[in-house]
């Protein structure tokens, strides 16, 4: 019984923090909207990176950290993401929020709930898929891309994705696989699974 009021303690610290806990709301908030509109709204994200960045100002990330940190996690969340963005893989406000994400985070701490959230996407993608009796022709899709990826490394020494007509499958809220994703890595982070 102690083990439990043990993790239930430290879960509590991770929601009480000024940073990991307002985070926490925030990515609420983004995966609620993303999953009713498919739009992560601008006042979120940018209100979450003004908090983030002004509290990594006066509340360094850890002990003796340069406050640049903060800045260089917000630059790598959007960097990172972008040119998903560009590829209209995924929406503005995805790229936004994994911003947010990366000024609360700091770098290099952004890497691992970005790797996080992108396996919560793939997983969310293959049940959603799943769900909706479209995984087969999901993953036909998938095959169909890397053929042409392939090919076109293969005749032009860099791979590009070839503009071939796809029925779609559906769209994915991706804000819930990055609150989910990100959320997931801050549990396993402060229970000392990574």
């Amino acid at each position: 019984m102690t083990e439990f009021h043990a993790l239930l303690e430290l879960l509590g610290m991770l929601i009480a923090d000024p940073r990991t806990g307002v985070l926490l709301v925030l990515l609420a908030l983004a995966g609620w909207h993303d999953s009713r509109s498919f739009r992560i709204p601008n006042w979120l994200t940018s209100s979450g990176l003004l908090y983030a960045l002004a509290l990594n100002v006066f509340v360094p990330l850890y002990p003796h950290a340069p406050w640049w940190l903060a800045a260089a996690g917000m630059l790598t969340g959007f960097a990172v993401l972008l040119p998903l963005w560009l590829l209209r893989i995924m929406g503005a406000g995805d790229v936004k929020l994994m911003a947010m994400v990366g000024a609360f985070l700091g770098f290099p701490q952004v890497l691992q709930a970005l790797l996080f959230s992108l396996i919560a996407a793939g997983l969310g993608a293959l049940l959603l898929a799943a769900a909706r009796g479209v995984l087969p022709r999901m993953l036909a899709n998938v095959g169909q891309l890397m053929r042409g990826m392939l090919w076109s490394a293969v005749a032009a020494g860099r791979p590009a994705i070839a503009s071939v007509p796809m029925v779609s499958v559906g769209r994915l809220p991706l804000g819930v696989a990055i609150a989910a994703g990100t959320g997931a890595w801050l549990v396993a982070d402060q229970l000392g699974f990574l």
